[in-house]
């Protein structure tokens, strides 16, 4: 079992009558849920025998499994109307924590959650493991940061020592064949994997549907659809540009991230870490990394992660990454590069100067490892950019 920051906030979240903890399959939803919830009643609706139980008569089902603890449903989004009748038991019964749903495809979950447990559930997303994650279940003992965005963060992978260029064309097959059969009419899965790769290829760049589809050979509205269907299902995630007053004309399209880089290495036909060291993308998949870590640093404090970026229109002058935390506003820089220069500061130097803000909140996040304090801003290394999201929230 590694050690998951999201466990810390269990607590809080079991006085709802149910939680959910949504996200990727295979990033340790169930074992984190087994492992808190250790008194409760287990069942997978993977299995197709405990599927056939469920529909057949629900009521009865709950009957019969009931207990003084609780209730584990893995994978609930193969029989989405059975938060019908949670929602009955949870009215009747009014037990704080007593379900537990996990499930990987919110494009079903989100409709079946909000129209039966609206005000009922507290709703969790699991993502692969974060950098302090791994720090702290001591993953990173002599890995370069070229190790770690070639391995990502899939749990299983460590657990039983599976290397990326065996897991991950598996992990794509399964999820093309098993999860997208299921929310579309797909007939030609490879087309769908081309459609990945290409997403993979636009790592950490403007998003341009038309051109995607162009390139994949399909029209605008399925290359729309196809991206949603990645994002439902916490493939990818689309950071939005931020908007302020500066009397600028700026950039309207989002960038296309991967919340995991082992899985965009793979997409991307990238073999090694070493490839990784040269490949034309590095600086894009370390931009991703720490972006997405970032992402999961807010989700696991069951946090809306207020992540955002900054460019003018003719691209001149960009922010990687705008932290919006209410009153305070904190812009970072990503830079890939192991020695630290002067010109890494000109965008944010840029950016202070045009929202009239001092340099304080100022951050760059780095390749290499030293951590230093300058009046330009705050340097962090790649390995301390784990804390990233405390530091945010200490100083806002």
């Amino acid at each position: 079992m590694f050690t998951r920051i999201m466990e810390k906030i269990f607590d809080r979240y079991a006085k709802f009558p149910a939680v959910a903890i949504l996200g990727p399959r295979q990033s340790g939803k169930t074992t984190l849920a087994q492992y808190f919830f250790k008194n409760h009643v287990y069942f997978s609706l993977e299995d197709p025998n405990t599927r056939l139980r469920v529909e057949a008569d629900p009521k009865k089902f709950f009957k019969e499994n009931e207990n003084e603890h609780g209730i584990i449903i893995d994978e609930f989004q193969h029989i989405p109307n059975i938060l019908s009748y949670v929602q009955l038991e949870v009215d009747e019964k009014k037990r704080q924590g007593y379900f537990v749903l996990t499930g990987s495809q919110n494009y079903l979950m989100n409709a079946a959650i909000s129209q039966s447990l609206a005000g009922r559930v507290g709703i969790l997303t699991l993502y692969p493991l974060s950098l302090q994650e791994m720090i702290l279940s001591n993953l990173l003992d002599n890995k370069s940061v070229d190790d770690i965005m070639f391995f990502g963060g899939y749990p299983r992978m460590f657990t039983e020592s599976i290397l990326p260029i065996d897991y991950f064309p598996s992990y794509i097959q399964s999820y093309v064949e098993r999860d997208v059969r299921q929310l579309i009419n797909i007939e030609n899965l490879n087309l769908f994997q081309k459609f990945m790769a290409l997403c993979a290829g636009r790592i950490g760049q403007l998003l341009n549907i038309e051109s995607l589809g162009n390139d994949c050979g399909i029209s605008f509205n399925t290359a729309r659809s196809w991206l949603s269907i990645l994002e439902a299902s916490y493939t990818i995630f689309l950071l939005q540009p931020h908007f302020k007053n500066f009397n600028k004309r700026l950039t309207k399209s989002p960038k296309i991230y991967f919340h995991d880089t082992g899985l965009a290495c793979s997409l991307l036909r990238i073999s090694s870490p070493k490839i990784l060291e040269t490949h034309p993308l590095r600086g894009n998949l370390f931009e991703s990394f720490i972006i997405a870590d970032l992402y999961k640093q807010y989700c696991n404090q069951g946090t809306r992660p207020p992540l955002y970026f900054w460019r003018d229109l003719n691209g001149r002058y960009e922010i990687d990454c705008i932290v919006d935390q209410g009153i305070d506003l904190f812009p970072i820089e990503i830079k890939s590069g192991l020695t630290i220069s002067s010109d890494f500061f000109r965008g944010l130097d840029y950016w202070n100067e045009l929202a009239q803000r001092n340099s304080e909140n100022s951050i760059i996040v780095y390749g290499g490892n030293e951590d230093q304090s300058r009046r330009a801003g705050k340097i962090i290394g790649w390995k301390s950019a784990a804390h990233l999201g405390e530091l945010l929230n200490k100083k806002s």
